[in-house]
């Protein structure tokens, strides 16, 4: 029997998973700094044409090898699947590929204002079938050679359908940190890797491999990000937990919320996930107008809406090629309930235990659940412009070196005009305490394997009241 559209999620992981999907093997340059996030010159990788499609639409993937070799591609869509995180959707081995080539392909030249942008010869044309559920696709790279290496492509397959809850992954950000080739995020300029705002500094494109990823706050995360931008450290968690809990889902890009603002209607709750720093004025008006119109809003994130972008226009004037940092003059709190405010560290520390928020958590005031907060944070001061708005959870933070801050972090909510609800969980690491995938990646020195139950009835509180539904048990 076919599932009916809300139990399309249920269905989809009720099919065999796998842990194929993880990385075991990633070349190492021993002449450059990996932390760095520099090209890995040996070894495999590659990039899409788009970082969202619909079923019947065609994704051209880019692939370079150096040395030359055949290679194997494997995509998988990623959710619970029993555990196992992942579901093969095709394989597509030498044979199927007709035995191509992936040869080396060249590190282009910097463009304006040191954008990167590969042109590099198209390897695999894919279309999307008509069957594919929406989600986040990971697609593994693999060499044949005895110098077998791996590597990620990634992208989200999007639909039409009404869904409860849209994800929207956090990619405009994994592009902003991207600094393949050596020192090309949006990050960097030419006197310093780590100047961001000044006028020099350069613009980053879409049209590459993302590098392992690299911020040093938190270190230590590679390499399972070869390729994968962001996702797999702070996004899949919550993916992972949402598809175990049998929510109706769909996914979107940060490219889908900045072209398709009437879309956004089609759900009840729009999730900003992990670290969802930079939007487009376009996104933020969109996400605005969907609020105004009933949607509610759960910013399981940190970091958020911090930095505006422009996006540049791409040589086919459709597909834009990369982004540009305008300033950071949103009024975020105005649409979060809280201000960004950049890195800072502390226990999340309940404020309004009376609120629903907390029914089932048992938390008192005062109760704190450890370093939830972290790396990055939404703090002080709160939007003023909404009457209903309530502080959950509040408290100093301190840098990441431990030493004290004048800064607090801020949990808030508020109702918006047509009793829907705005959460703002205020930190990056939220979705890390819900689940623990295989091949997790914890911060430095910080475990959250085990998550916290506070932490998952809290969501299951949040979403249940946007939704209007039974709260999963």
């Amino acid at each position: 029997m076919e599932a009916t559209p809300s139990d399309v999620i249920r269905a989809e992981n009720a099919k065999p998973g796998t842990t194929d999907w993880i990385l075991t093997k990633v070349t190492r340059d021993a002449d450059e700094p990996y932390a760095a996030g520099w090209r890995v010159r040996t070894g495999i990788q590659g990039y899409v044409s788009r970082p969202s499609v619909r079923p019947g639409q065609t994704l051209t993937i880019h692939v370079s090898a150096e040395p030359e070799d055949r290679f194997q591609l494997d995509i998988f869509r990623m959710g619970y699947y029993g555990g196992t995180g992942g579901r093969l959707v095709r394989r597509l081995s030498p044979l199927d590929l007709g035995h191509r080539i992936a040869t080396p392909q060249p590190t282009p030249a910097d463009g304006p204002n040191h954008l990167v942008e590969c042109r590099w010869e198209e390897t695999v044309r894919l279309e999307i079938p008509h069957d594919w559920v929406s989600g986040v696709y990971l697609g593994k790279l693999r060499t044949w050679r005895n110098s077998e290496s791996e590597a990620y492509i990634i992208f989200v397959v999007r639909d039409d359908r009404p869904a409860d809850v849209m994800f929207q992954v956090s990619d405009f950000t994994w592009t902003a940190y991207n600094r393949w080739p050596q020192w090309r995020s949006l990050y960097d300029t030419p006197t310093s890797p780590w100047d961001p705002g000044s006028e020099e500094a350069y613009d980053a494109g879409f049209f590459r491999p993302y590098a392992v990823y690299w911020n040093g706050i938190p270190a230590g995360f590679e390499p399972l990000t070869n390729g994968s931008g962001e996702f797999l450290m702070t996004e899949f968690p919550l993916a992972y937990w949402l598809e175990k809990e049998g929510y109706d889902l769909t996914y979107v890009s940060n490219l889908d919320t900045h072209e398709d603002g009437a879309g956004l209607l089609r759900s009840k709750a729009f999730l900003s996930v992990g670290h969802d720093e930079y939007w487009t004025r376009e996104m933020f008006g969109n996400v605005t107008a969907a609020r105004d119109a009933g949607v509610g809003l759960a910013f399981l994130s940190g970091n958020s809406v911090s930095g505006r972008i422009e996006l540049l226009p791409g040589a086919d004037g459709r597909s834009p090629r990369g982004m540009t940092l305008v300033d950071r003059g949103f009024d975020e709190a105005e649409l979060m309930g809280s201000t960004s405010r950049g890195v800072g560290l502390a226990d999340w520390t309940c404020v309004a235990p009376d609120h629903w928020v907390f029914d089932g958590t048992g938390m008192k005031h005062g109760d704190s659940i450890p370093h939830l907060v972290g790396w990055e944070y939404h703090g002080h001061p709160v939007a003023t412009g909404h009457d209903s708005i309530v502080v959950l959870a509040e408290g100093q933070v301190t840098s990441d070196v431990g030493e004290p801050s004048d800064r607090r972090y801020a949990a808030t909510l508020y109702t918006a005009a047509k009793g829907n609800y705005v959460f703002n969980a205020a930190t990056c690491w939220w979705c890390k305490l819900l689940s623990a995938p295989p091949a997790a990646m914890n911060p430095p020195y910080l475990d959250f394997g085990d998550g916290d139950d506070r932490v998952r009835r809290i969501t299951r509180n949040v979403l249940g009241r946007m939704i209007q539904a039974e709260i999963p048990r």
